[in-house]
């Protein structure tokens, strides 16, 4: 509930239930009420007028069911009506001269077959006036109309607001989905540019977006491959030009040369790793790891694998195997050692390296995984490398739908963590891989 949607449509649907109470509680208040005793009077009026008129024409026809007035010689029946009565009563009172003669005592009943309210005024010769009175029938439950109006008015300002806030947050919802839905890549589906005029527009404006970004980045890939494609040439010809060099500096020319054609190579790796997309297939991930901590403490790196569990995901092995290599290289020569931790959460598969070097300075962590950035002074070494490395791992881990993360350590050291999706029950690819 905590969205900009539901938080503009409670605010609206509240305002207006909020202005139609205070506007009813105001029409109560100023409506006058209507005016019981000019009704009683006029009632009091008509039953001395027709009394008078019985009085003076004696042979006046009784009442019967098909005459409703006349005299007849007992009151009407039925359960007796207490407020009209007495309020009939305080009219004949209050007429002048007090109470006329020909009307004496009045009682006012309701019939049982549940018709108006009948008057029967008691004449001077004994017989009684009967004078129904015509109102119409109150309303049933008159409490749950009320309700039921509250609740009508409730639920159709809702349904409105909903409609409307959805029609003017539309736009925001569309980025919503579409920044959810870019991929490792930053690629987006195109957006269909239909429906209201706001959301084409957004739609519009995401996909002119979409198209520039993917554009811009196949431009970056595009430099970065040529560069380090072009670069093999000059240092082929530096090479063999360095064959004719002294003994002392013939070494230093070929050791440049190497870190060069290092650096050349990670950079057509990682432009690989960001275009190209192999098959996935099922792999145990701990064989995996095992494997790579065998070669590293074979070539003589510290390297060592701590605890281990079996962990499923489903990968491409010879990527996935050259994160987990870069990732163990990079604790073991700039952390002074690494250990190697492999399992599962309820998060999903999970390899922990942890180092016993000085860690990264917090404010640049941020900086890490972007490529050719060293942290050399931070590790305390100048240690030859491309900067390439976290790179190529976090691309690595990120387009197999996992992540990357670097954490300095309370005692000291670094702890780079990847966490990817689980895979239980698949069988796991039995092969060796190679680099």
């Amino acid at each position: 509930m905590n969205t900009l949607r539901a938080k503009l449509t409670g605010f609206l649907v509240g305002g207006v239930v909020l202005v139609v109470v205070l506007a009813t509680g105001l029409s109560f208040a100023l409506l006058t009420p209507p005016h019981f005793e000019a009704t009683e009077d006029a009632i009091a009026a008509q039953l001395v007028l027709l009394a008078g008129l019985i009085e003076a024409h004696p042979d006046t026809p009784p009442a019967s069911p098909g005459r409703l007035i006349g005299a007849s010689p007992a009151p009407a029946g039925g359960p007796l009506a207490t407020l009209p009565m007495r309020g009939l009563n305080a009219a004949l009172d209050r007429m002048k001269g007090g109470r006329p003669p020909v009307v004496g005592e009045v009682v006012v009943s309701n019939p049982p077959d549940g018709g108006s309210p009948v008057i029967s005024a008691r004449l001077p010769d004994g017989r009684w006036l009967l004078l129904p009175v015509p109102m119409p029938p109150a309303p049933p439950n008159p409490g749950w109309a009320v309700v039921g109006w509250a609740l009508m008015l409730a639920i159709g300002t809702t349904a409105v607001m909903v409609f409307a806030v959805r029609r003017l947050t539309a736009p925001l919802a569309l980025l919503e989905r579409t920044a959810a839905a870019i991929g490792p890549q930053g690629e987006m589906a195109p957006l269909r540019e239909d429906g209201p005029t706001e959301v084409r527009v957004a739609a519009r404006a995401i996909n002119l977006l979409s198209s520039r970004l993917k554009a811009a980045m196949e431009s970056r890939i595009r430099m970065v491959a040529a560069a380090g494609h072009d670069l093999r040439t000059p240092m082929t010809r530096m090479r063999l030009r360095a064959e004719f060099l002294d003994e002392d500096q013939r070494e230093a020319w070929i050791a440049d040369l190497d870190e060069l054609d290092h650096i050349a190579d990670s950079a057509i790796r990682l432009v690989r790793e960001e275009v190209q997309r192999p098959a996935q297939t099922p792999l145990r991930l701990d064989l995996l790891v095992d494997e790579v901590v065998g070669e590293l403490d074979g070539i003589g790196l510290p390297v060592t694998l701590a605890a281990t569990g079996p962990a499923t995901v489903t990968a491409r092995p010879l990527a996935l195997k050259r994160a987990i290599r870069n990732l163990a290289i990079n604790a073991s020569t700039h952390g002074r050692g690494a250990r190697v931790e492999v399992g599962t959460d309820a998060q999903g598969a999970l390899v922990r390296i942890a180092d016993d070097g000085p860690g990264i300075p917090p404010a640049l962590l941020a900086q890490v995984f972007e490529p050719f950035f060293r942290v050399d002074p931070a590790r305390g070494s100048s240690i030859p490398g491309a900067g390439l490395g976290l790179a190529i791992a976090r691309e690595i881990v990120l387009n197999h739908g996992g992540s990357l993360t670097l954490d300095n350590l309370p005692g000291g050291g670094l702890e780079q963590r990847v966490r990817l999706p689980a895979l239980p029950g698949s069988t796991p690819d039995p092969e060796p891989m190679s680099a």
